[in-house]
């Protein structure tokens, strides 16, 4: 007996069977005419009615449908009589070889239609398009999970609350302090800053970090030239300024980038778009593409920056406001995160006010506040005059979903700015930064409240009011 039927027969004598297979199954995975007609009858019947049909109910449903031939009207029919039920085959072994049924089948439809579209027989698609098609016919996969049971499935969760979380850590200890040891995977992390404050010397940094620890890693840059982050890149690991590195002679750039490649265990790709021309559509076909291309997937994926994205989704200007717009970008980013199991980080813009603001908050969150609602990190970068000249940055948390946000909430970080380099700087640069006093005593009112818990003085002015 052919696959085909058997799948039929349990489709109509086997709920649980149906219940489990019927998502995954499609009508072009059959390939006889009469099969496709009974399962495209049966598919309607349990989605209609929440019930696996009677032989009666698909013939005379079959004898009720529209567009259907006398030839194979009478195939449909004799293929009815030849339905029955079988107890004796096990449910495991017909979940496996109905799942590689499914497997086999798109991947011999998305071969087919790959050479439909290199032969111009299929315009509705172009060539990009083939290793997304052949992506997606592989994945092809049984989901039998359906839920976390809190009570049966207790030691499982506390297996999880015991086990090491894979994460990409950086290169500076109070970064790992306040997420935990590093970024998690399927995770969207967001820098708040204004205009050359440091968001793009971030990014490259901690991109240098993790190429020196290993990672592979993704740049992909809408607001400078590729060149440009290369060059930020090669500052920060030859340890050279960006004077001496247009200076420097041939034949030594050449030596310092055969030493580093022979320490480097990471590898990076930095790819450029054009400005607000490229959404995440495009860097899910560009993964597809390294992928089949140079064999390189990305453990962490830098995107400079956010504001200047494409929504694959929502058309800009066609009545959608900046909120609804930098909201689905942060919500598609994070959905590609998810979706390519990596963490993701990239940058936005302050206000007018947030730029001039020594204490920047979320509210200084340029165009949307959608997306600080999505990101799950989100901390922001502030300079001053004494800060530069003492060779820092301030860092506040707005907003972590992997710690207590209270737990070191502004610190420093020095940086080198001619090496595009940052760095932890000596405890004692913190000591007048953290800030450690509950939100409610730097309210008006707490303020006032704790000037009132303060210890009077015996005799005040205060008291001899109207003595003369």
């Amino acid at each position: 007996m052919a696959i085909e039927q058997t799948i039929i027969n349990n489709l109509v004598y086997n709920e649980e069977y149906t219940r489990k297979v019927l998502p995954f199954l499609k009508e072009e995975y059959f390939s006889d005419h009469s099969d496709k007609v009974l399962f495209q009858i049966i598919e309607n019947y349990v989605k209609k009615y929440n019930s696996n049909p009677s032989i009666e109910a698909i013939a005379i449903d079959l004898s009720n449908k529209d567009n259907v031939n006398e030839q194979l009207f009478n195939d449909s029919k004799e293929k009815i009589k030849s339905i029955v039920k079988d107890n004796s085959t096990g449910m495991d072994w017909l979940l496996d070889e109905t799942e590689k049924f499914c497997q086999d089948k798109a991947i011999y439809n998305a071969i087919m239609q790959s050479i439909q579209i290199i032969n111009n027989q299929d315009e509705t698609s172009s060539k990009g398009s083939i290793p997304t098609i052949l992506s997606d016919a592989l994945s092809v996969c049984f989901d039998s999970h359906i839920g976390h049971d809190f009570i049966e499935d207790y030691d499982g969760r506390y297996d999880f609350y015991h086990k090491r979380e894979d994460k990409i850590p950086f290169n500076m200890s109070l970064f790992n302090n306040i997420t935990k040891g590093g970024l998690p995977k399927k995770s969207l992390n967001v820098i708040l800053a204004g205009t050359g404050v440091g968001k793009s010397l971030f990014m490259c940094h901690c991109a240098s970090s993790n190429i020196v620890s290993g990672y592979n890693v993704l740049y992909i840059t809408m607001e400078m030239a590729e060149e440009r982050i290369a060059e930020r890149i090669d500052q920060n690991l030859l340890d050279i300024t960006t004077d001496d590195l247009r200076l420097i002679p041939k034949e030594t750039y050449d030596k310092k980038i055969s030493k580093l490649k022979a320490n480097l265990t990471g590898k990076l790709i930095v790819k450029e778009y054009p400005t607000a021309c490229a959404g995440s559509a495009n860097f899910r076909h560009l993964l597809g593409e390294l992928k089949l291309k140079k064999n390189f997937v990305p453990d962490i994926i830098y995107i400079d920056y956010i504001n200047i994205c494409m929504s694959s989704r929502l058309r800009y200007g066609s009545n959608v406001n900046s909120y609804t717009y930098i909201k689905a970008i942060a919500e598609e980013l994070r959905g590609l995160a998810v979706e390519f199991n990596v963490p993701i980080v990239t940058a936005t813009q302050t206000t007018r006010s947030g730029y001039s603001n020594s204490d920047v908050g979320l509210e200084d969150t340029s165009e949307s506040f959608g997306l600080p609602a999505t990101a799950d990190l989100m901390f922001a970068l502030i300079a001053s005059e004494e800060l530069d000249q003492l060779g820092q940055i301030m860092v506040k948390q707005l907003k972590n979903r992997y710690n207590d946000p209270g737990v070191n909430r502004k610190f420093v970080i020095g940086v080198d700015r001619g090496k595009m380099r940052l760095y932890d700087v000596e405890q004692s640069a913190q000591q007048d930064i953290i800030d450690d006093r509950p939100a409610f005593d730097k309210s008006s009112f707490g303020s006032e409240d704790f000037e009132r818990g303060l210890p009077k003085p015996k005799f005040s002015k205060e008291m001899f009011v109207g003595f003369k």
